[in-house]
């Protein structure tokens, strides 16, 4: 099995790796950003992908959407450091297999990677559970948001301007603009500062 990594935190990289390759029939290829992730993807054709969420510049979620453009078969993991079960519906959402938590046993990563390569889905039982009593439409200011709204209020709380996140999004100007007046109706917001004050707040940066 072929199993690529997508992560900037080299460290992270090297635990999972080590784990991963451990087992003796898993082949482990990395990248630590969502551009060379792609073309690692496309190069290497791995059995499972894991993609972190929170990377510089494009996210996991939207790397998760061109992966799956690239290969509408690819089967990919989303591994974070928030367990906030509105991440794992987004994660879903954009099309992803199986949903784990960098702050839980690590070899939860290692479960889910063998459940998404058998061809099944991987959910931990806390976050499955809040996702069912929450019917996917998640408590708190962040339940309303889509995945790419959810990717967008992200990037500007990364300090990217308006014009930065259309050119990484591969999307209009005006479309980034649209989405932004609509999250500020969403989540009662006046400015595109008092945005960025609310992705920090909800620690997406």
């Amino acid at each position: 099995m072929r199993v690529l990594i997508v992560d900037d935190h080299p460290i992270i990289v090297a635990g999972c790796a080590a784990m991963l390759a451990g087992e003796g029939d898993i082949d482990v290829v990395d990248a630590r950003d969502a551009e060379t992730g792609l073309a690692a993807f496309i190069a290497h054709r791995p059995d499972v992908t894991v993609v972190d969420i929170a990377m510089p510049g494009v996210s996991g979620l939207e790397l998760t959407r061109r992966i799956l453009q690239e290969d509408p078969a690819a089967r990919i993991v989303v591994f974070s450091m928030n367990d906030d079960p509105i991440f794992a519906a987004r994660a879903i959402e954009a099309g992803a297999k199986g949903y784990v938590t960098k702050n839980d046993d690590p070899y939860l990563l290692l479960k889910a990677v063998r459940e998404v390569a058998a061809g099944g889905v991987f959910l931990m039982p806390k976050i499955a559970n809040q996702l069912a009593f929450e019917k996917g439409g998640g408590a708190g200011p962040l339940g309303s948001l889509t995945a790419r709204e959810l990717e967008i209020l992200r990037m500007l709380g990364s300090g990217l301007g308006m014009a930065e996140i259309a050119e990484a999004t591969q999307v209009s100007y005006k479309t980034i603009a649209n989405s932004c007046s609509i999250m500020k109706r969403k989540l009662g917001a006046r400015t595109p500062m008092e945005l960025m004050k609310i992705a920090l707040e909800q620690k997406l940066a």
